[in-house]
């Protein structure tokens, strides 16, 4: 295990992150705001403890090994989910304990949106942007732009990609060179943040909203301006562009390179995962539409039709913007969000949960076990696209999967043991572990409201699902630590 090299790199990434601090100052220049203090102490703790890092250990200059990455992602977003929580902590009058401040904190980074915040709007708007800007820095952002940059001080970021990219295709890469591949992931990223900008400020919204849901859009991660969620807005052009640029955000970035790089919108409708996923939200919209209006909870009109579609991304894509409260949708409405939280986004974006390719090729492998049972002699490939998918990778998804769903039914048993209903239990583990952030306020109780135990778990599963949990349960495994 290279130690050294692990903590050099560590102090490295901290030293980035640190500059996220400095944006909020400016917004707080703009509206004339006295919120110094609490960016100003996380700066100098993040910028101290990363110099400090990288000079203790800046000779070293071995190479990361698979192990390696494991290890300094999780180190590094535990540390990013303490410097972070600083401002909360120091700034906000609600937030009074660490837990709470901790929570808020790693909800916003990890994309997941879940708060323990009761006022929105009466926080300054420098607290509001800096709640906003964490969940932009955790979509894509910190660890692929640290990876476009680590090749300029001399260190090489393919186990940090390999280890931060959701989905099972971890190797695949937009350019022979993995710096090139995190610029051009990153420059998307940027340019759908500034569309997104651009298309709500032009549709109502002000500047400074239209910069914060833009963040919380584009990375799927839910937090919103305003207490009120994306309901705050009586606008049904602004849900169609959240509607937009949530599903670009949780579509495979690799298909937006191609499609920016050749100029054609040919190669989403030929990704077999793009056209999988575009059914799911198509076939659940319908049958939430149809809920609406079967049980007369809305009439027949195009806003009951953008209301159940906006409802249907915003679970699917695992972003978690609330409009309406769906309890009262009929039993099957909040079952079918479940299941639209746990299939989540596709692969290689910022979406979470369990992926789209892995619930696609899941649905193959079936499909083949049928067959199979019908011809047992019978050879059927299980091809994505044109591709045919190794037995390693099936091996893999299965897993992978069973390993989710196992340790999804865990923590939701733990969860009942604090003394929690099984609505409850099921809806705040399945929106945590899927990163979706879906309230559970929907069952009229809020995050504020739980205690402290069942606030750790919630973290626990936000951070293990962030990290595609076999990143976080490898470190538990006896063979990890063997040399």
């Amino acid at each position: 295990m290279q130690y050294k090299a692990i903590f050099r790199l560590l102090g490295i990434l901290l030293l980035i992150f640190s500059q996220s601090m400095l944006t909020p100052l400016l917004v707080n220049v703009i509206f004339k705001e006295n919120v110094w203090m609490p960016f100003i102490v996380a700066y100098f703790f993040s910028f101290s403890i990363g110099v400090g890092l990288w000079l203790s250990f800046k000779n070293c200059q071995n190479e990361l090994k698979i192990r390696d990455g494991f290890i300094l992602i999780v180190l590094f977003w535990l540390a990013i989910c303490y410097f972070a929580s600083i401002p909360f902590l120091l700034e906000i009058d609600n937030l009074t304990s660490v837990t709470d401040a901790i929570f808020e904190t790693v909800s916003g980074i990890t994309t997941t949106g879940a708060s323990v915040i009761n006022n929105l709007d009466a926080l300054p708007h420098a607290i509001l942007y800096y709640r906003q800007q964490l969940q932009f820095i955790g979509g894509i952002g910190i660890v692929i732009l640290a990876v476009a940059i680590l090749p300029m001080l001399g260190v090489g970021g393919m186990q940090l990609f390999r280890t931060e990219t959701p989905g099972p295709m971890k190797d695949a890469k937009l350019t022979p060179r993995i710096t090139q591949s995190a610029k051009i992931i990153w420059s998307i990223y940027l340019l759908l943040t500034i569309l997104c900008i651009f298309f709500y400020y032009l549709c109502g919204m002000s500047f400074f909203d239209a910069i914060g849901e833009s963040f919380g859009t584009v990375s799927t991660g839910g937090f919103t301006m305003h207490s009120s969620s994306f309901a705050y807005y009586d606008s049904d052009w602004i849900r169609l562009i959240a509607c937009v640029f949530m599903v670009l955000g949780a579509t495979n970035f690799s298909l937006h390179f191609l499609a920016l790089k050749n100029i054609s919108l040919k190669f989403y409708w030929q990704d077999e995962e793009f056209r999988f996923y575009l059914t799911i939200i198509l076939v659940a919209t319908c049958i939430i539409v149809y809920t609406l209006i079967r049980h007369k909870v809305f009439g027949l009109n195009l806003h009951t039709f953008i209301t159940g579609l906006f409802t249907t991304i915003s679970l699917a894509t695992t972003t978690g913007f609330d409009l309406e409260n769906i309890t009262p949708w009929r039993t099957f409405a909040p079952f079918l969000a479940m299941i639209l939280m746990l299939i989540g986004g596709s692969a290689g974006s910022t979406g979470g949960g369990i992926k789209v390719v892995r619930a696609l090729l899941i649905f193959k492998q079936s499909r083949r076990e049928l067959l199979r049972m019908l011809h047992p002699q019978a050879i059927v490939p299980i091809k994505l696209g044109k591709t045919v998918v190794s037995e390693v990778t099936i091996q893999s998804i299965w897993g992978f999967v069973s390993t989710f769903i196992g340790l999804y039914l865990l923590f939701v048993l733990v969860f009942m043991s604090l003394g929690y209903n099984i609505e409850i239990s099921f809806a705040a583990i399945t929106s945590s572990l899927t990163n979706s952030g879906f309230g559970i306020d929907n069952l009229k109780v809020e995050y504020s409201d739980l205690d402290v135990p069942g606030k750790w778990l919630l973290i626990v599963a936000m951070l293990t699902g962030r990290l595609e949990i076999l990143s976080v349960l490898i470190l538990f495994t006896p063979a990890f630590w063997r040399k």
